[in-house]
Order: structure tokens, then sequence, then C-alpha cells
């Protein structure tokens, strides 16, 4: 702050007395010379504070992104903001070139209406909201008391402590309830972006490939919440169809035949037998002729029309493997099940398909299969078998063993219930593996 001091007119009168006075003239010090010309003064002022207005916090808008294309200025000047969340507030603003007077300034602003049907949770917990509320605020959390110990346990002792204790104790799942658990995780992985194929083949007859294909699918549809359907492509009679009770006489011929008028799932059901796991098995002509015919093309019109309506399609192949349709089998498979038995010639065999696979430009396919080793084959108690699965081990994905079940060397209708434990513990295995196996995603 700079200060000057001007020269006026009494300070002369005062430096300049006068003569009439009779007195000396007595030296007054100059005031004015003595102060500098100019002066800074550095003065600290507290900061403003600004307290917010009990009406501008009514309509302030708090922690709410604001969409520019949802703002409004209507023609008394009011901006009007609408939000997609469940809290919507307005500001007010003069209208440009309204100078109003102090007087008006310091008016109170009456608050602005509240459309119909609009409120917020917050307005309402906070009491200054008494409007109705929409459906949409009637959510699980805020209506549901939260509850322990909901889920009774599996498991004898578990289930037990639980029961005794009025449900005030919950030990959780038995070891065993939860591995099983976990399994059933692994094979109702799910899928997005059509139906999943997966072949079972090997080059050699005999070895249990039906059998493996219907283990497969029915450890696969007790699971998992979506279709399951095997197909029987085998060119030299299949049996694939003998696995389960027959309900209908029809056949892949019968699918590419009434191709046209498949219209929905209801159609497609006419022509394929469930079992009691809900597997759909799709049979394979019972003439040989027939079975001949069926080539490249006709498999194509049975998979587009499997693919509508399941999202895993086993395809159980003969042991031609030069044949068409193993040509269009591989070129839909996502991942691949090679059978082998216990036996030397057996294992041989299935280790040359694996071979030929490579060689015929499948070899992500290869790298990526699981082997099921059938024990239940002739010759299997005399090889070793750790000796095979270490061979198969350096060229696969995983290894799966099949144990023996006199219900399986039967050769009839196979009924879940009613296989060995470790024989189910297997195919649910040899599931999980093969669900691994595939993408998730079309593509991925």
């Amino acid at each position: 702050m700079a200060v000057k001091r001007a020269k006026t007119s009494s300070d002369d009168a005062v430096a300049s007395p006068s003569v009439d006075d009779g007195l000396e003239p007595i030296a007054e010090p100059d005031l004015a010379s003595a102060l500098p010309e100019s002066m800074t003064i550095a003065v600290e002022l507290p900061a403003p504070v600004h307290e917010q207005p009990d009406d501008e916090k009514a309509v302030a808008l708090v922690d709410t992104g604001i969409d520019p294309s949802v703002v409004q200025v209507l023609e008394s000047g009011t901006t009007v903001i609408e939000l997609a969340s469940d809290e919507l507030h307005a500001v007010t603003t003069p209208p440009a070139g309204n100078d109003d007077d102090d007087d008006d300034r310091d008016a109170e602003i009456p608050p602005l209406p509240r459309p119909e049907g609009v409120y917020s949770r917050r307005d309402v917990l906070d009491g200054t909201d008494q409007g109705p509320e929409s459906a949409a605020m009637l959510t699980a959390d805020r209506l549901i008391e939260p509850r322990r110990n909901r889920t009774a346990p599996e498991g004898f002792w578990p289930a037990f402590v639980y029961a005794v204790t009025f449900h005030l104790v919950n030990l959780g799942d038995s070891p065993r309830v939860r591995a099983r658990k976990a399994l059933d995780a692994r094979i109702s992985t799910p899928f997005e972006g059509g139906a999943r194929f997966v072949p079972v083949l090997t080059r050699k007859g005999g070895v249990g490939k039906t059998t493996v294909t219907t283990l497969l699918g029915m450890a696969m549809a007790s699971v998992r919440d979506d279709r399951v359907i095997a197909i029987d492509a085998n060119p030299d009679r299949g049996t694939l169809s003998e696995r389960v009770a027959r309900q209908t006489r029809a056949t892949v011929r019968d699918v590419v035949n009434r191709a046209p008028s498949i219209q929905g799932f209801t159609d497609f059901t006419t022509l394929v037998s469930r079992d009691a796991t809900r597997l759909d098995i799709l049979a394979s002509d019972t003439d040989p002729m027939l079975s001949e015919a069926f080539d490249e093309n006709d498999y194509n019109v049975v998979a587009d029309l499997a693919a509508r309506y399941y999202s895993v399609v086993l395809t159980d192949c003969g042991t031609g493997i030069v044949h068409s349709v193993m040509r269009a089998t591989l070129q839909r498979a996502d991942s691949l099940v090679i059978v082998s038995g216990g036996s030397v010639d057996e294992a041989r065999l299935a280790s040359e398909t694996l071979t030929w696979l490579e060689a015929n430009g499948y070899g992500e396919l290869v790298r990526n299969a699981i082997v099921a080793i059938n024990t239940g084959t002739q010759g299997t108690n005399l090889v070793k078998l750790e000796e095979i699965e270490a061979h198969f081990a350096s060229r696969v994905r995983e290894i799966v063993r099949i144990p023996y079940d006199e219900h399986l060397a039967a050769g009839s209708v196979v009924t879940w219930d009613e296989l060995k434990p470790l024989t189910r513990s297997a195919a649910r295995e040899l599931a999980a593996l093969v669900a691994e196996s595939m993408p998730v995603r079309r593509g991925v």
C-alpha cells in the first residue's frame, strides 16, 4: 500500500509564521519530506468461507454423473437434469440479462416441484420425501433378513451335528461331498457361441468306443443343465442305440430325410431315444447298405440340426478313419477322445491314430485330446498299464482309466445307477476333462 503526503495550506501556515507576531520563526520538521514516496504493506486476509444455504443443498447434485444430453433449460431460467438413477435434482439459475437488486437476491427461493413418481431412496431415509416407492426398490437385500446356516450340510457327521444343534452349528459339507460338488462344477462348465462337438474314435474296433461314448454322455447329461446328444456315425452298423432303451426306430437317415420339416426341438425329439440321465441318442442305420450311404454331406445335415438344440454333441465314430464322415467330424471337433484297450496291439493302434491325426493337420486336437483306456478288454492283466499311460502322457492332455464293470461287459442297456461307484467316478472324471478341454467361448 503506497502512502504519499501532500503539501497543504495548513502546513504552509505552520512553517511560515507571520512577522506581525514578533516572534522568531521556529523550524518545524517537514513530515511530508520525511515519508517515502511509496510504501507497500502486505496483509494476509482470511480465506472467504462460503457456507452453502439450505435451499442450495436441496437442489445440489450429489455423487451423480450428468449426461449433457438430458439437460434442459426452460424459459423461466430453470435447468432441469433428468437422471437415469434413482436420484433426481435440479439447479436454479437466473435468466441471462436479468440483473436483480440486492433485496431480490436475499429473497427465499421456493423449492422446485418434484415430478410425480420421481423419488430417491436417500430422501425416503432422511424423511424428506414421503412419496410412493416403485417396485424397483423392493430388492432381495432390503426385504430378506440374512440368515446363517440356511443350507443344510451333506455328509453323515455334518448333517448329524446340524440336526442335534437345531441348525445352530453348521460344519459344512464333508470332504467327499465337497469333492463331488467340485467335480460337478467342472462338468457343468458353461459354453457360449454354439454347440461343442466331441468325436470318440480309434482305428481298432472292439476296444469300447461305444461304451466310452455312452458313459461320457451319461456323466455329462446327469450334471449339466443344457442338452447333450450322442450321434452314432459308425458307417458299419453302430450299436450306440442299443446302450439305452430305444423309444423310436428313427435313425440318422430319417433326420436327413425330414430335415426340411423339423421346425423345433419337439420335432427333433421324436427321432431320438432318451436315457434316464437325459442323454439323447440318435441311432445309425441298421442296414449296412444304407449305413455305407451315410456320407459327409449327410453328417453335416445332422450336425447342423443337432447344433440348434444341443450344447454338447458326442459322435461315436467308426474304424474307417479315412471315411468321408470322419473328415466332417474332425472339422467340427472342439475336443477329442481316443479310446485304447489294455493290450499291446490296442494301445499301438490308438497311438497310430494320434500319428495319423498329426500328419493330417490335427496336431492341436491331438495335444488337447483325452485318452480313455478301457481296462475291461482282454489282455489288460498281462500288460503294464503304467507304461501305456506314460506313452500317451507324452502325446495328449490327459489319460483316464475306465475300470472293468460287469454291467458294461454284458453289452446291453447301460443303467447309470447300476454301475459301480468306481466306474461312475471314472466316467465323471472323463466328462470333467472333456468339458475343460473345450473353449468356453467360440473362437477362444
